[in-house]
């Protein structure tokens, strides 16, 4: 259980797995032939996207080790450490093509800005300082996220921006576009 967080029935059932994973390292070592790639992503590409774990965004997109980076968060939304990212990935690494990709059925979803700040500072007696970035429709939160990078000047190339929303039920994306303003875009 994390220090200070309440105790819950998934907690009761939580088993460490640290062990597990680094047994699982020591198996990927005994093959690993990735030690010479580059840096630098093979396809100038930086991918932002969700923690979601049902997300193995390499094999979702076809892409290999070594050929994207991928800039995860709670919702794959465009907050200050992604543009801190974005701006190094493309200033020092040669990115030039930025993808996102949120998805349906997305935990931030289900809770709301105020609520979840509420409850914090219940449990604790500090308000969270940052934004939850808590939103209803996948497909209208592209289109924020894209509209912030066209806005930040931290991120110079910004002509390849495309946005996504990936069907958890189907395996598939559906591209989003900025100039639409409908609620959601048609599957």
């Amino acid at each position: 259980m994390t220090v200070g967080a309440p105790e819950s029935s998934a907690d009761a059932e939580f088993h460490p797995t640290a062990d597990e994973l680094v047994s699982g390292n020591r198996r990927f070592a005994e093959t690993f032939d990735s030690h010479l790639l580059e840096v630098s992503p093979t396809r100038h590409m930086a991918i932002v996207t969700c923690m979601d774990s049902r997300m193995d965004i390499f094999a979702l997109l076809g892409l290999g080790n070594g050929e994207a980076h991928i800039i995860r968060n709670a919702g794959g939304v465009i907050t200050d450490d992604v543009v801190r990212s974005l701006c190094l990935s493309q200033r020092y690494l040669g990115t030039r093509e930025v993808v996102l990709v949120h998805h349906t059925d997305c935990g931030l979803q289900l809770v709301t800005e105020d609520g979840l700040k509420a409850e914090i500072e219940q449990e604790t007696g500090i308000k969270p300082w940052w934004a939850v970035e808590s939103f209803d429709d996948p497909y209208v939160d592209v289109r924020q996220s894209m509209k912030r990078l066209e806005m930040t000047p931290f991120v110079p190339f910004k002509g390849n921006v495309r946005g996504f929303v990936y069907d958890v039920q189907t395996g598939l994306l559906q591209e989003v576009f900025l100039e639409d303003s409908g609620a959601a875009d048609p599957a």
